[in-house]
């Protein structure tokens, strides 16, 4: 009855671990989906300060050119005030020279002194004529000046509604874009999710025979007994059976997973709690559970399993599957993991 049982008990399956496992996977998972979204609104965040600085440029530039054509405005008016007087100043004196003449035609006055302010007020007419004439000049260059700046500023705000419309369109793909990633990242671990479960089933059917080989969560659990002598990494005959069997099934589910997926199969060693005594070939519980997972990743290498697709892992005593300080916990905690996932 006693025997019965305990056999009993060693068959209960504890569910607990694989609850924790499945919700650390779901919290890393989010944690991921949180990486990438913080990422985004970072490059996000970047590529809008560019723009806002662009455009501050920009506004600048046309504020330096709108000032710059007011004072040309400026300029302008009062050269074209100037050229008002010095047109007035000679049609008097035009005006001037006119009665002047009339006088002398008519013998008013000595001819000497009407001859000598003729003289003189052509002389003026002449100088003012120059002056007018420069002014005119100044006034053309001015308004070509203000053209210029007009379509210097016309150019700068073409541009300006450029920059804004590219950025209104960065703005959208960039939203466009962390949909997009969202989904296929949902897509990504729905697949996977999917093939590990069609991996574990097929192990379970391969090797359900076994009571010392089971799942805990997402992983395939081997008790090291099956596979390894004590104290040792290499794999006894039974062991080398079935990593056979692991080696067949995960060539046949290769075939299925599509190549952009990017899995690996990540196999893990775990030790108990009982230090080593140091005097033997490991001096401690890393290197042995290390060395106990790099023996079945080379051992199923050596099965035709591609070495890119397999990864080697020792965590020594410190993942315990039970924390309690007995035989039968100590007898758990010796196991080889596999775990297949996402590089």
């Amino acid at each position: 009855m006693a025997l019965a049982r305990r056999a009993r008990e060693r068959r209960t399956v504890d569910y607990w671990p694989g609850f924790v496992d499945a919700l650390s996977t779901l919290l890393l998972a989010i944690m991921f989906l949180l990486s990438v979204f913080v990422l985004a609104q970072f490059l996000l965040s970047r590529e809008i300060s560019g723009k806002d600085e662009v455009l501050n440029r920009l506004n600048s530039q046309i504020n330096e050119l709108t000032s710059l054509l007011a004072l040309e405005r400026t300029t302008t008016q009062d050269t074209q005030d100037s050229l008002a007087n010095l047109q007035a100043s000679l049609e008097f004196a035009e005006s001037e020279r006119t009665r002047l003449e009339e006088l002398l035609a008519r013998g008013a006055g000595s001819g000497a002194a009407a001859s000598a302010q003729i003289g003189q007020l052509t002389g003026q007419l002449d100088q003012e004529k120059q002056i007018s004439q420069r002014a005119l000049s100044q006034v053309e260059l001015l308004n070509q000046q203000i053209a210029a700046l007009r379509k210097q500023i016309g150019a700068l705000e073409d541009a300006l509604n450029v920059s804004e419309a590219r950025d209104r369109e960065s703005n959208t793909k960039i939203a466009d874009l962390g949909r997009r990633l969202n989904v296929a990242l949902a897509q990504r671990v729905q697949e996977l999710n999917r093939y590990r479960s069609d991996f574990f089933g097929r192990l379970r059917e391969i090797l359900s025979d076994r009571e010392n080989i089971r799942i805990v969560g997402d992983r395939f659990v081997f008790q090291s007994e099956v596979l390894f002598p004590s104290g040792s990494e290499v794999i006894n005959p039974a062991g080398e059976s079935e990593m056979k069997k692991l080696a067949e099934a995960i060539l046949e589910l290769q075939k299925e997973i599509p190549p952009e997926i990017n899995w690996v199969l990540r196999v893990d060693g775990h030790t108990d709690n009982i230090p080593l005594s140091g005097t033997g070939r490991y001096r401690d519980n890393w290197e042995l559970s290390s060395a106990r997972s790099t023996s079945v990743v080379k051992f199923l290498i050596a099965n035709g399993v591609p070495a890119n697709r397999l990864v080697a892992a020792g965590f020594g005593e410190f993942q315990p599957l039970d924390s309690a300080d007995t035989q039968e916990a100590r007898n758990r905690n010796r196991r080889i993991e596999l775990k297949l996932t996402e590089r």
